[in-house]
């Protein structure tokens, strides 16, 4: 027999598909066509192929040996067939609403200023509202506009490009950074190989290999300084600058990424027979190049899904220099922020006196509202926005993914129904994202709190909040 929470899931699944699909043009809870958008491209496209050339041109006349862009991949069908109109607003009204949240919002927990907005998402109706307008800093749920002004810019399916150049003789390498901070050791191995191969098919004997890691402009440290938490912000490194086995959250970080993978680039040519007389140093791309080979990061959809489910800071501030970049401003912390803002703005998002310092949200400088974010929110549910989809399928699932993996568990009666960002710095603790209610609607919510004790007091603060949602 299945336990009453088996069943209380299965039926917050099913009542979730139905109100996003509703809304959503076939969206379904955190499933898009009956997978998340990474999984289905991992299933469709399991080789890193295709993607963006971030370069200055080719030398004229030079054969295109690139690969070129991969066609994205086909979504699976729809798990349910559309609604032919939205849901209608229907279940708590907004003072019983109220009566419910006030008391909570009030917690010792949550410190001083606490903010606070709910939305019914098939309506866009605001439900509730404290201080909705109110900038805060939202530490990490700034992920949520800094990946949605990136999906706007560039579309789910841009890829980031790391290449590899030559002098027009060859005789000179320029691996070029193209703002992938999930190259790994297995792809820097490919493009040493494919890169190993143009040169034999030239019979071509490189001399020197520089690293171009000017894509970026700016100090190249965030403003916290030296951090487990972000590395230096370069547009060239592997795995982050990680010096651990780890593929998620604070770990001792490369003091300079970009030099570690040309040197290890380096070796990996010398593997291949490529044997360079002398180290790496850094330098331009030449004007006039020849192409020998790419590698490409896996689809937007799926960085931006693994930005917000696991908080990843690196991955953010890459996504907001594309962003940047894509859009005409410089790909700095200040010209990304300002890029976010300008995204934001052509969504039709209220700014409410936005400040964006970076794209992680570890600037305590970071000023957002509630209602902000639940607008950024709604976007990504209206069947206007399809490019936004992954902001929603990237949200963390209470009590069994990413950072509320450890939330929302035993036998909390939100498991699976809460979805959110979670955003944590000393003082500030925040909780953004969608909840489905028990009549089957689909509501975005923000709760920013400053002055807090600490978290192990504001975090269970912030999860009542959203818990009381789903009994509405």
């Amino acid at each position: 027999m299945l336990e009453p929470n088996v069943l209380r899931l299965a039926a917050g699944s099913a009542v979730a598909g139905l109100a996003l699909a509703a809304t959503a043009a076939g969206l379904a809870g955190p499933w898009d066509g009956g997978q998340r958008t990474a999984e289905r491209h991992r299933a469709a496209a399991p080789a890193e192929t295709g993607g963006a050339h971030h370069g200055h041109g080719a030398v004229p006349g030079a054969p295109a040996v690139l690969p070129a862009a991969p066609a994205p991949a086909p979504s699976a069908p729809a798990v349910l067939t559309p609604l032919a109109a939205p849901l209608t607003a229907q279940g708590t009204p907004a003072p019983a609403l109220a009566e419910a949240l006030d008391p909570l919002l009030r917690a010792p927990g949550l410190g001083g200023p606490r903010t606070a907005s709910v939305v019914d998402v098939a309506s866009g109706r605001q439900l509730y509202g404290h201080g909705a307008a109110m900038p805060m800093t939202p530490a990490s749920t700034v992920k949520i506009a800094t990946t949605a002004a990136a999906l706007s810019a560039l579309g789910p399916d841009h890829r980031l490009a790391t290449t590899v150049v030559a002098t027009p003789d060859a005789k000179a390498l320029t691996l070029v950074g193209g703002g992938d901070p999930t190259l790994d050791r297995a792809r820097l191995k490919a493009l040493a190989a494919d890169t190993a191969k143009a040169l034999r098919a030239r019979s071509a004997a490189p001399t020197a290999l520089t690293y171009d890691a000017g894509l970026y402009d700016g100090p190249v440290r965030h403003r916290i300084g030296v951090n487990d938490n972000i590395a230096p912000v370069t547009p060239l490194m592997t795995r982050a600058g990680r010096l651990d086995r780890s593929t998620h959250g604070p770990a001792p970080r490369a003091q300079d990424p970009a030099r570690e993978t040309a040197r290890a680039f380096a070796e990996l040519l010398a593997a291949q027979g490529v044997k360079l007389p002398t180290d790496p140093v850094p330098g331009r791309a030449p004007q006039q190049r020849l192409p020998l080979a790419v590698t490409h990061s896996a689809p937007l959809s799926d960085l931006v899904e693994r930005t917000l489910t696991y908080s990843d800071n690196d991955l953010a501030e890459a996504l907001a220099r594309a962003t940047a970049r894509a859009t005409g401003h410089p790909a700095s912390f200040d010209g990304a922020g300002a890029a976010v803002r300008a995204q934001l703005r052509k969504l039709g998002v209220p700014l409410d006196g936005a400040a964006l310092r970076d794209g992680s949200g570890l600037d305590r400088r970071a000023r957002v509202s509630a209602r902000l974010l639940t607008a950024v929110l709604a976007r990504a549910a209206d069947p206007a926005h399809p490019e936004l989809r992954p902001v929603l399928t990237g949200l963390p699932v209470g009590g069994f993914s990413g950072t509320l993996e450890n939330r929302y568990t035993g036998g909390s009666p939100a498991a699976g129904l809460v979805r959110a960002k979670t955003g944590t710095l000393t003082g500030v603790n925040a909780l953004s994202g969608t909840v489905v209610t028990r009549d089957g609607r689909l509501l975005a919510f923000a709760f920013l709190a400053s002055d807090t004790p600490s978290p192990y007091e504001a975090q269970p603060a912030l999860d009542a909040l959203a818990t009381a949602l789903t009994t509405r």
